[in-house]
């Protein structure tokens, strides 16, 4: 993988600044000369940060101390305005681990919510191979675009929204067995399992993430009901912080828990028969009745408000999708002027927080934030 310098140097005018005050709240800003950070505790002038080094500490009207930051991807993420839920970091890194998402590969995300996935996709293609993201909502699509343009200044040419569904979008986007890895973060991924199949190369990945454990179990069933996958496996990630204040060395009150669980499988040869799986003692197999109350087969029991999923209002969108164009706007401006660069060729602030040499991969640049 190719490795570049992150941004650094002193903060510059178009700039995305991370501002997080002495209880850990953070607020982001882009640096406008002659613009201020207003809040009830005063103001904090935009022009006091510009040619600060990162990392500094600097107080406002009212002498609250702002500790200022460059945002990792991390914060970006967290930040940014959103569509549909997103997918947490400590999901992301996984699904990138067991999806082994790298440079050169061809991956197809269905769908993409608010692009915090994609972000960090095209930072592990790091400029090669190729992203193509699958999304029914035009809503959620401009909202992701937005946000991912915010971090790369441009839209990554290795990376194409597709707008439509998937089983019907796929086999017209891609000529069987020629995608590496397939992840499917909707309501109902097995109803695209056949046409993912026919995708994916032998050996490639599908990774589905999925909110609740009735998806879980269906999900399963379905992939093994393909004949056409490895046994499918599952997990979850749970990621707890920790108190550390001399010895008050603890685990924190809160923490963020159960956000989805991963199942995975691999495209078979065509023809392979899997060997049948030797069940471990005298286990009684669920009835169909069972099978059914807990996962109905009709595709209309499978509805968002089933499975506790909820969207913003269109109203909610709409503004969300506007401050996503914002921060693209504001990242696209920099770039052209030239206002996020430094004398440092190996390292300047219009650097992808991606990490990519612009110099190989122009359309690679840096970050954004918000809770």
């Amino acid at each position: 993988m190719h490795d570049a310098a992150p941004a650094s140097g002193p903060f510059q005018a178009g700039e995305r600044v991370q501002l997080t005050d002495p209880k850990g709240r953070p607020t982001t800003v882009w640096l406008e000369p002659g613009e201020a950070l207003h809040s009830h505790q005063g103001a904090l002038e935009h022009d006091r940060l510009i040619g600060l080094p990162d990392g500094s500490v600097v107080e406002n009207s009212e002498g609250v101390p702002y500790l200022a930051l460059r945002p990792l991807l991390w914060d970006v993420v967290m930040s940014m305005p959103r569509g549909a839920a997103i997918i947490y970091p400590k999901d992301a890194a996984m699904i990138l681990a067991k999806a082994d998402i790298r440079p050169g590969v061809r991956v197809v995300e269905a769908g993409v919510g608010s692009g915090g996935l994609s972000m960090w996709i095209l930072r592990a293609l790091a400029g090669t191979g190729e992203l193509k993201s699958f999304e029914r909502r035009p809503e959620f699509a401009e909202i992701a675009r937005g946000n991912v343009v915010s971090v790369v200044d441009d839209d990554p040419k290795n990376w194409e929204i597709v707008l439509g569904d998937l089983a019907d979008a796929l086999p017209e986007t891609y000529a069987n067995g020629t995608v590496d890895r397939v992840v499917l973060d909707m309501l109902a991924p097995w109803e695209c399992l056949d046409v993912v199949a026919d995708a994916l190369v032998p050996g490639g990945v599908v990774l589905c993430y999925v909110a609740t454990a009735t998806q879980l179990s269906r999900v399963a069933e379905e992939i093994r009901a393909t004949g056409k996958f490895t046994e499918p496996q599952a997990d979850e990630t749970m990621v707890r912080g920790w108190h550390v204040q001399g010895l008050a060395v603890r685990p924190d009150h809160r923490m963020v828990a159960h956000t989805g669980f991963l199942i995975t499988a691999r495209r078979l040869a065509p023809g392979t028969v899997l060997p049948a799986k030797q069940p471990r003692g005298s286990k009684t197999p669920a009835s169909l009745e069972d099978t059914e109350a807990w996962t109905p087969s009709e595709d209309e029991a499978w509805t968002p408000e089933a499975v506790g999923e909820r969207y913003p209002s269109d109203k909610i969108l709409r503004k969300r999708g506007r401050e996503a164009q914002r921060g693209a706007d504001h990242r696209t401006a920099a770039a052209e002027s030239g206002a996020a660069q430094t004398d440092s060729a190996a390292a300047s602030p219009s650097d992808d927080i991606m990490d990519a040499d612009p110099a190989q991969h122009p359309n690679l640049n840096e970050g954004k934030a918000t809770e």
